[in-house]
């Protein structure tokens, strides 16, 4: 079958000017990463499913969402990413340089979960939502299996980061 899907996350560089901003103090110039460049643990936001507390880092730009967690060789315990898409699609998520376990969830406009998949580190294996979802959100693989969340149910705290609410 002939899926008409978005390229999953590709590749982007840690040092790229795109993933960090300059900023010129005096003589000396300090770079400073941008807000979501690898996992800053302070920017991270509190979602909810099922009474299961989440803190989310989040990624809601196009460089932030084809980074995702690449490079990572750990996640905090009940931390995870959160992707915020433009508008409602079909999305698709793959592990390339990603060495960490994870369990992604699809999540519709209104924040239900429309479908959960496993994924195992350092494939390419493309792992599609189904149907069209305005988020993804990733966490330790298992992670959702082991709190009894599945599809249909819905997390709290994800519409103040719906693009057509900012």
């Amino acid at each position: 079958m002939n899926r008409s899907l978005p390229q999953p996350r590709g590749v982007q560089a840690p040092g790229s000017p795109s993933r960090r901003r300059m900023i010129g103090a005096g003589l000396a110039t300090v770079w400073l990463p941008s807000r979501h460049a690898f996992g800053d643990p302070l920017l991270t936001f509190p979602l909810s499913i099922r009474g299961h507390r989440i803190r989310a880092e989040l990624a809601d730009t196009p460089e932030s969402r084809m980074t995702g967690l690449m490079g990572r060789r750990s996640l905090p315990q009940d931390t995870g990413m959160l992707f915020v898409f433009d508008q409602p699609a079909p999305q698709a998520m793959w592990m390339k340089n990603t060495y960490v376990p994870l369990s992604v969830a699809f999540i519709t406009a209104d924040g239900r979960i429309l479908n959960i998949e496993d994924m195992s580190p350092q494939t390419e294996d493309v792992h599609p939502s189904a149907g069209s979802v305005l988020y993804a959100l990733e966490m330790e693989r298992g992670w959702f299996a082991r709190k009894g969340i599945r599809a249909g149910d819905r997390v709290e705290g994800i519409a103040r980061f719906s693009k057509s609410r900012r």
